[in-house]
């Protein structure tokens, strides 16, 4: 379904971001991944066969961002997909309990790094009138508590979505988000160990969705292709729940 698509993924070096990389080289893609830390030596195996660019980057930082798509259209020329899955979720706090440099870090990485990757990406989506994708979550739209600068950023993701997707409909660049609820990652694994019972958490994750327990990365790697790719065409602005219907309403849960 990726067939020679030049993808820039962000954040893909574990967690949903992970589980994208391996879709998109399955699905034919060439990955770009800019990720804060190196990718181990087991991902680097699992990827071998895989043609790819894995670039260390701080995407809080514009003079890095830049470095990077540098580097990309140096070697490969061009850009057909850019996936803005970077994102932190620490720390799971009330608004008034979080300091500035809490609030700065989280809007930095889950926002800024998107202002980034689209000022130097942008120019060559129009060339090959690609798309843009960006991970957002379920509590963007209905919230959650003790979590308030993350569900903020997530929040502002779903906005920016329809806005970009507006901006950029005149050159053909689709813009969509993907909204997952509990995702077995690293990122939810330490926000589990950040709450005061976590002892029930695990087993309140695994009822949250109607459709089943909490899923791994895979079932949402498996829709950002679906978007990335020519079958979603005409579908821009949409911010797409992966949630097993976690948001549908209330339930008996015993």
């Amino acid at each position: 379904m990726l067939e020679n698509k030049i993808i820039v993924l962000t954040g893909g070096g574990d967690g949903i971001g992970w589980e994208c990389a391996k879709a998109y080289t399955k699905a034919g893609a060439t990955i770009c991944i800019i990720d804060k830390n190196p990718l181990d030596e087991d991902k680097l195996k699992a990827l071998k066969k895989a043609e790819k660019l894995i670039l260390t980057c701080n995407l809080t930082d514009e003079v890095e961002v830049a470095a990077a798509f540098n580097t990309i259209i140096e070697k490969y020329g061009r850009i057909d997909a850019i996936h803005n899955n970077a994102a932190i979720a620490h720390p799971s706090k009330t608004l008034d309990e979080t300091s500035n440099a809490e609030w700065d870090l989280l809007m930095n990485v889950n926002l800024k790094s998107i202002l980034y990757t689209t000022r130097y990406g942008i120019a060559h989506l129009k060339k090959s009138q690609g798309c843009i994708l960006n991970t957002s979550s379920m509590v963007g739209s209905i919230g959650q508590d003790n979590h308030a600068v993350y569900v903020a950023t997530k929040g502002a993701i779903n906005a920016l979505t329809k806005a970009m997707a507006l901006d950029y409909a005149p050159f053909k660049i689709r813009v969509n988000a993907v909204s997952p609820a509990a995702v077995n990652t690293p990122t939810l694994q330490a926000w589990s160990q950040e709450q005061a019972n976590k002892e029930q958490i695990e087993q309140y994750l695994n009822k949250l969705q109607p459709l089943g327990i909490m899923p791994a990365g895979d079932v949402i790697a498996d829709a950002c292709v679906f978007l990335l790719s020519n079958a979603a065409r005409f579908i821009t602005g949409t911010i797409l729940p992966v949630s097993g219907g976690a948001e549908l309403g209330y339930r008996t849960i015993i």
